[in-house]
């Protein structure tokens, strides 16, 4: 079954259906055999790295690294897959983009890294995927969409619930006016972090290049609390739980509502969880977008607190004038109810939702090689990216500026027609960053 027939062939509106999957793993490869090289295998990535190698037509040719136990990662992540040409290792990604056998990247270092690496690949003729946030701010990610139209690449962001298949058709119900016209979303992630301590200034561990981990990021001095997962909570390079994990939820909102860029942005929160630690971002933070007088979404993000709405840890809802489409854990399953609740449609996925304990993927194995097989689909030109950096950019967009009201206690008023902040100098500072010198991104 094709993609088109299987959109046409599924749910009957009012009875409860099973979406069953196409098939990825295990059918006959094409020709056209891609050469892959995954720069940041520390988790993430070791966990693409794995998937990519049992794609057909895919070879993960190398691994790219700063850190040996990342590295290690990654070789045993590809082995495990069943690959069988063992990936050279190269630890600075300048030369591993110096190879010419290299067809493509998939980028999931530390957010600092993703639109500067992403921007040196299509000027090296690349093709990229890149994790979510595709920038660490949202000049980058303007950068990185320029980037890929002027060296003609496909650039495809780590979005992967718009390749699901129930989401996509979710998106289609919402089309056809299953809910009627959407106007309000509330999307949500809830989680039990720990503090982070206060950090103590050490030695770089030998296993680690510093200097490179932090690339185009102003030099700070090592300490033991930011490698290898804590950088999120630090502004010098993460961009807090909105742009970690609640780009998912608001790029679902936004597409599924059919949202462009928004005319206003606010959010409030703050450390309040814990006290005395070195966690610089939001550890609760509510988020809100209008678009004009079409329709509004909110976000909530509570890192430290893990009992969410409707008994998931995250999830979105939809409000339309004649009914809501609810999709607690954020898919694969939804459920499509009239005003009063009634559940008219139930639509039920084909691999584990995001309660799975999996942390590098909630939604495993198999819904990852749906949005990896897309992007492998799009370098051969038989596919369009289901999450291309245009769409990325949009949806990153928002969480930066939700980042940006909470840092400047501003109501954000931006341009529909970009994004863009209008009539606030200081907000439009945080619309770009300061660079270690000679680290600049250049387009």
């Amino acid at each position: 079954m094709n993609r088109r027939d299987f959109v046409q062939k599924t749910a009957v509106a009012g009875l409860a259906t099973q979406i069953l999957p196409f098939p990825i793993f295990g059918r006959n490869a094409p020709s056209e055999k891609i050469n892959i090289g995954l720069i940041g295998v520390q988790s993430r990535g070791s966990w693409l790295a794995g998937i990519f190698s049992k794609l057909p037509g895919a070879e993960v040719g190398y691994i790219c690294d700063v850190e040996d136990g990342a590295i290690a990662n990654g070789l045993k992540a590809v082995e495990k897959a069943g690959q069988t040409r063992k990936p050279t290792v190269i630890k600075d990604l300048h030369k591993l983009l110096e190879r010419k056998d290299l067809d493509a990247v998939a980028i999931a270092t530390p957010d600092h890294w993703h639109a500067p690496a992403g921007i040196l690949a299509c000027s090296a003729g690349k093709h990229v995927y890149v994790e979510k946030p595709c920038g660490h701010n949202p000049q980058e990610g303007e950068w990185l969409l320029e980037a890929a139209r002027k060296h003609n690449r496909i650039v495809q962001m780590g979005s992967q619930r718009r390749s699901w298949p129930t989401l996509q058709q979710a998106a289609q119900d919402i089309r056809e006016g299953a809910i009627g016209k959407p106007y309000f979303a509330r999307a949500w992630y809830y989680n039990n972090r720990k503090p982070i301590g206060a950090g103590k200034s050490i030695a770089v561990p030998a296993t680690l290049d510093w200097d490179l981990w932090q690339g185009p990021a102003p030099r700070k001095g090592y300490q033991d609390n930011v490698v290898p997962y804590n950088w999120h909570w630090f502004w010098n390079w993460g961009t807090g739980e909105a742009c970690n994990n609640g780009t998912h939820e608001i790029d679902c909102c936004r597409w599924l509502m059919g949202l462009d860029f928004p005319t206003k942005a606010t959010s409030t929160g703050g450390r309040y969880a814990y006290k005395g630690d070195d966690w610089q971002t939001p550890d609760t933070q509510i988020a809100s977008f209008e678009f004009g007088d079409k329709a509004s979404i909110t976000w909530e993000g509570l890192s430290c607190q893990a009992f969410g709405p409707e008994k998931s840890g995250r999830g979105f809802t939809i409000y339309g004038d004649k009914g809501v489409l609810s999709a607690p854990q954020s898919g694969p399953d939804y459920q499509i109810l009239d005003l009063g609740g009634k559940v008219l449609k139930d639509v039920k996925g084909d691999a584990p939702t995001s309660t799975s304990t999996n942390a590098v993927s909630p939604g495993g194995e198999q819904l990852d090689a749906y949005h990896l097989d897309n992007f492998l689909e799009s370098i051969r030109g038989k596919a369009k990216p289901n999450a291309d950096i245009a769409q990325g950019h949009k949806s990153v967009l928002l969480c930066h500026l939700a980042n940006i009201s909470q840092r400047t206690g501003s109501i954000i008023h931006t341009d529909p027609t970009n994004g863009h902040i209008l009539h606030d100098k200081e907000a439009m500072k945080l619309w770009s960053r300061e660079y270690e010198k000679g680290w600049k991104p250049v387009v």
